[in-house]
């Protein structure tokens, strides 16, 4: 287990430190201060509690063992009334997959499925489809002059995508999207008071919307995934109105996952390709590059920077010990840039050997991971075929959150 750490704890350091990360400057580019709490040592205290973890390695190592928890339903009612835990979003959050343990995660899993072979073929076809119509629309607006990439396009394909999947009406499609950024604050690292109202208000919304979902798709059954997830859980639950609710969390938990990350990760995938004219030139002279364009977008700044796991027993990782049922938190975008792992680790090179923890890892590996890589492969071969003297007007604003990274715009021009 090594040595166990006794070094003096700055308490005040630490602070600041995450005090700057909530700032513009901070939020626009975290990774000088996740350079100075790495070199706090790959595990560290957390000024709130818990720990802080930095290394490739150790983030690598907690997220593929099955001793390391996910903050379920129990843990979270275990840490009391008054905390953000307690929250009516957090409380949601805590019933869908990513946030459960086996023998809950093992059942719900096999119930979900995943997206096969032929369900990648199928949405291939979607997903191009919907590329050319938006980059048409990209087009059109630059004859104007500039466009925000973000609104017309990075924001649009994702959900008309698992929309299109799901069966959602399109009208519906603009609301879901707003909701799920609104959503999205619960699962922050220090989300404020004002932020887990605007959570637990979304959620609402958002389970009102899918209770619905799953009760018309029960009376009037397709060819769609949530009628299959029906199907799947009436086999195994005896109990209609919990297998409808496990239908619900599982709609629930696909659209925020495909929406959120999958959005952040074109924009900022676009963002790394229009930033510098040479990485352009790269991918349209070398087009099978596109994949590792992709993998190292996700590596040099992935749409989430923290993941948080629970310690199932006293233990030591890092040198540093570890209470059971206390959290650590998995800093991987700062372990991306672990100079152990990646030689120059700030560089952007699509040419370096892929090696990321943006899909988690273990039991909880991303479940969409191979839809995210498909909407975003096609985007990036359709862009630079399509629209080779796009260029960057003005740097990105980005959303105030440190766990859930989201430009909120991304203003072009053609050159």
């Amino acid at each position: 287990m090594g040595a166990v750490s006794t070094q003096p704890y700055d308490r005040r350091a630490a602070v600041s430190l995450f005090s700057r990360l909530r700032t513009a400057k901070g939020q626009a580019d975290p990774f000088p201060v996740y350079a100075e709490l790495a070199a706090r040592g790959e595990v560290s205290p957390a000024p709130w509690g818990g720990s802080l973890v930095t290394g490739f390695d150790t983030c690598d190592q907690v997220l593929r063992s099955r001793e390391w928890l996910e903050p379920d339903a129990r843990w979270r009612e275990r840490q009391g009334a008054g905390t953000r835990w307690n929250a009516p979003s957090s409380r949601e959050m805590g019933n869908t997959l990513p946030a459960l343990n086996p023998p809950d995660h093992t059942r719900v899993r096999r119930a979900a499925g995943g997206f096969d072979r032929t369900t990648i073929q199928d949405l291939g076809r979607t997903v191009e489809q919907v590329t050319d119509r938006l980059l048409d629309g990209l087009v059109e607006q630059l004859r104007e002059g500039e466009a925000d990439f973000a609104a017309l396009v990075s924001e649009e394909l994702p959900v008309a995508t698992v929309g299109h999947w799901l069966g959602l009406p399109a009208a519906d499609w603009p609301r879901l999207r707003t909701l799920t950024h609104e959503q999205v604050f619960t699962q922050e690292l220090l989300p404020s008071a004002t932020q887990l109202a605007r959570s637990d208000a979304a959620t609402a919304e958002l389970r009102s919307y899918f209770v619905d979902l799953v009760r018309n798709r029960r009376a009037r059954p397709g060819d769609d995934p949530v009628s299959r997830w029906i199907q799947a859980w009436d086999a195994i639950e005896p109990d209609r109105a919990e297998a409808d609710e496990q239908v619900y969390l599982l709609a629930l938990f696909v659209v925020l996952a495909a929406l959120e990350t999958t959005s952040t990760l074109l924009t900022t995938m676009a963002l790394r390709l229009v930033e510098h004219r040479e990485r352009w030139n790269l991918i349209t002279t070398c087009p099978d590059l596109v994949p590792a364009f992709v993998e190292e977008s996700l590596r040099h700044d992935p749409p989430t920077h923290v993941i948080s796991r629970v310690a199932s027993r006293d233990t030591i990782l890092g040198g540093v010990e570890i209470r059971r049922d206390e959290m650590v938190h998995l800093m991987v975008a700062a372990a991306h840039r672990d100079p152990a792992r990646h030689s120059d680790p700030d560089r952007f090179d699509p040419l370096r050997k892929p090696a990321h923890l943006a899909f988690s890892g273990g039991i909880h590996y991303c479940l969409g991971a191979p839809l995210a890589r498909l909407e975003a492969q096609t985007l990036l071969r359709r862009l630079t075929q399509r629209l080779p003297r796009l260029t960057l007007v003005r740097p990105p604003a980005w959303a105030p959150r440190v766990a859930f990274r989201r430009p909120m715009n991304l203003d072009v021009t053609f050159a």
